[in-house]
């Protein structure tokens, strides 16, 4: 019986009546090889001797995938950062810590990662760092001592591949007891931090751009961001081993986006302190 449907009627997987093409199975000591090479399929021999399929064929999570949505979120952050670096504009700074705040913590609690809301999250950071660095370094320079922004982004870049390298070896891993110190250590830093802001609102915060609290502050910021690298790596890793979807690869971009910035603040925030130290501040 011919089918109704024109497509179907039309292709040859679908002719002669049969389900498939099965009444075209080969007469006369045709081999498989030559009904697929007449019908353009792929015949049992092919299909045996065929590689088995990748995590790229099967829509599951790969390296590739997580390299590549990591670089489109950091390119955005260096985009942004740079756009509002040179040309400064304290509203979009603003705008972009107020926003990354709210996005980063929607992103954070999303069953589902949102593509587009990584990405925007992505650009409202860069529109952040690029503000800060410029009113960071525009104070430096005033006072002749030169510009840290360009030596925080060499730390960062340093310090992401020592970690990486540090886990690759496994000389620090995600153990479920290092799990549960350094997410009980990084809530109480951010805590403290917030309410430090709060009362910054008001006059009354702690200065800790400044002196030895602010440098103290910094560093212990930067080993949690430094560590947090570890949990990131993991679950990158876990999910690689796993197969999860292709599409926590914008999970794991965006983990790697919200650590890298956080740290980069943290080693801005020690350099120029320093450097203000040795100018005699």
């Amino acid at each position: 019986m011919e089918s109704n449907n024109p497509a179907l009627r039309n292709a040859p997987q679908f002719k002669r009546g049969g389900y498939a093409g099965f009444d075209d199975a080969p007469r006369g000591g045709a081999s498989t090889a030559q009904y697929g090479q007449q019908y353009g399929q792929p015949s049992l021999e092919e299909m045996y001797s065929a590689p088995p399929a990748g995590p790229a064929h099967t829509g599951r999570l790969t390296y590739d995938d997580v390299v590549l949505r990591t670089g489109m979120t950091l390119g955005l952050v260096v985009l942004l950062g740079a756009f509002n670096y040179f040309f400064f504009s304290p509203l979009l700074m603003i705008v972009g810590v107020l926003g990354g705040l709210v996005l980063g913590l929607v992103n954070s609690f999303k069953r589902e990662p949102s593509p587009a809301l990584i990405l925007a999250y992505a650009a409202l950071q860069g529109l952040f760092i690029g503000g800060l660095s410029r009113v960071i370094d525009s104070q430096l320079v005033a006072r002749n001592l030169g510009a840290v922004s360009i030596q925080a982004v060499i730390a960062t870049v340093a310090v992401f591949a020592v970690m990486l390298v540090l886990y690759r070896s496994g000389a620090v891993r995600a153990t479920p007891k290092f799990r549960r110190i350094l997410i009980g250590a990084v809530l109480g830093y951010a805590v403290f931090c917030l309410v430090n802001f709060v009362f910054s609102l008001f006059g009354a915060g702690l200065g800790l751009w400044s002196g030895g609290l602010g440098l103290a502050v910094g560093a212990i910021g930067a080993i949690l961001a430094s560590l947090s690298l570890v949990l990131d790596f993991d679950f990158i890793e876990q999910g690689v081993k796993n197969g999860i979807p292709q599409r926590y690869a914008w999970t794991a971009a965006f983990g790697l986006t919200v650590t890298l910035v956080w740290l980069y603040v943290e080693l801005l925030r020690i350099l120029s302190i320093i450097r203000s130290m040795a100018g005699g501040d």
